[in-house]
Order: structure tokens, then sequence, then C-alpha cells
């Protein structure tokens, strides 16, 4: 999937001229935590979020240094922290360095971005200019949507056999001696497991296949992991 497939395209904005009050009113107005910021000539050139909004005079929020830390910050940084925790204008307090993505962008690559930048919100560019935004809330979405399974004519346990062995044979967690018995989509899991991270995930292998409705797991630690998991019971009951 990509940007534009979950994307909210009737994006609403702001202006740097904008008042920071009225940006604050439009997000609680529209449960948003955050708006892309637009010039006069429709070109994206900030986002205002929550976090730019804790700092404030209003609310009795601002930075309080102690003397001798004043004298190290200097006298710019403390004119920028004035500026942010008491102008009226959003162009004072956005932030002007903005992650974005284009319409093609995938979603994989999207929420890498997400993570990396550790943002909520990322604005979808046709070019300069701002076409929509995906938020947390859009893959949320896209997820939900994305459950309702569409049936699978060739989803018959056979089928569904192959596809769980294929895709555990596949990984580097996967069990020894790897079966799977299928039955009317009832899924039995054999194998020698050495984590339980390992067991997990060969379960959760099997549930996210196609026509599966049930999966049973017989799945079972290897000797020496059998030895090291009771030694840790012994050691933990003494």
């Amino acid at each position: 999937m990509r940007a534009h497939h979950v994307m909210t395209k009737d994006v609403v904005a702001v202006t740097p001229h904008s008042t920071v009050g009225g940006a604050a009113k439009i997000m609680l107005r529209m449960h948003i935590s955050g708006l892309p910021v637009i010039d006069d000539a429709g070109n994206l050139v900030g986002v205002v979020s929550e976090s730019d909004f804790l700092r404030r005079s209003e609310i009795g929020t601002g930075r309080k240094h102690a003397a001798w830390l004043k004298f190290f910050m200097g006298p710019a940084r403390a004119a920028a922290e004035f500026i942010h925790e008491r102008s009226r204008k959003v162009e004072d307090v956005m932030t002007r360095h903005v992650i974005s993505v284009q319409e093609e962008t995938s979603l994989a690559d999207l929420v890498d971005l997400m993570e990396k930048h550790d943002i909520k919100r990322v604005p979808v560019m046709r070019g300069k200019a701002p076409v929509g935004i995906v938020t947390r809330t859009n893959l949320l979405q896209a997820m939900a949507s994305l459950a309702h399974e569409i049936p699978d004519p060739t989803a018959d346990d056979e089928h569904i056999r192959e596809r769980i062995t294929r895709k555990v044979n596949a990984t580097d967690w996967r069990p020894i001696g790897f079966e799977v018995n299928v039955r009317r989509g009832i899924v039995h899991l054999h194998g020698l497991i050495t984590t339980d991270e390992a067991r997990r995930a060969t379960i959760v292998a099997a549930e996210n296949t196609n026509g599966v409705k049930e999966v049973h797991d017989h799945l079972r630690y290897t000797y020496s992991e059998y030895l090291a998991e009771s030694g840790k019971d012994m050691v933990a009951a003494g």
C-alpha cells in the first residue's frame, strides 16, 4: 500500500500568520494533535503540534533557568525561548523542519520515518504542495479495514498446510522438525523450539494464513532448553 491509499485528503491547515490560540482551538475542535502550516503560495513551511504548546507563558509553563545556566545559554537562546513562549503567531512556535513523503511512498517506508523521527503525522506531498496527511490513526484504520478477511477459494486443508509450512520454514526461528497437520481448517503445530518467541511467532504465522479457523500448539522445547527452563523453575521455587 502507498501513502495516498490511507491519507486524509481534506487537510485542515493554518498559515504562518495564524494565531497560536486559533490553531489550538482548531486542534481541539477537530480532535487532532497537529496541523500543517501552509504559506500564501500553497507550500508547506512547517507543522504545529501539541508539543509546541507545552512551554507557554499563558499557562505558567515557561522555562525557568538558574542564573548560572542563563550565563552559559547566552542572549540568543534566551531570546528564542522568550519568543516561543510568548509569541501569538504560529510561525514563531511551529516546527520548520518537516518530515514529509510523496504520494507513492510505501507504507513501510512511511512507518520507518515515523519511528525514526518519533513523529505522529507525516504530510503527503505532490511536489511542494501538500495533498494529504497520514497519521497513526490512518494506519490503524487501514489495518482495521483489512481485518475483514476475503474468502480464499484455495484455502483447503492441503493448501493451508503447504502455506504455513513454507512460511515458517523460510524463517530463522523455524522449529526443528516442524510439521503441520490441518483438518477442516483446524491447525496442529508440531516441532522443537528453543524460545518462547519462536513458539509465539510460529503460532502467529499459522493464525495469519487464510482459511485457518483455530490453531493448536503442540510445540515443545528441545531437550537442552527443557533442562534450562526446568532449572530456572527449580531456582525460583527454592
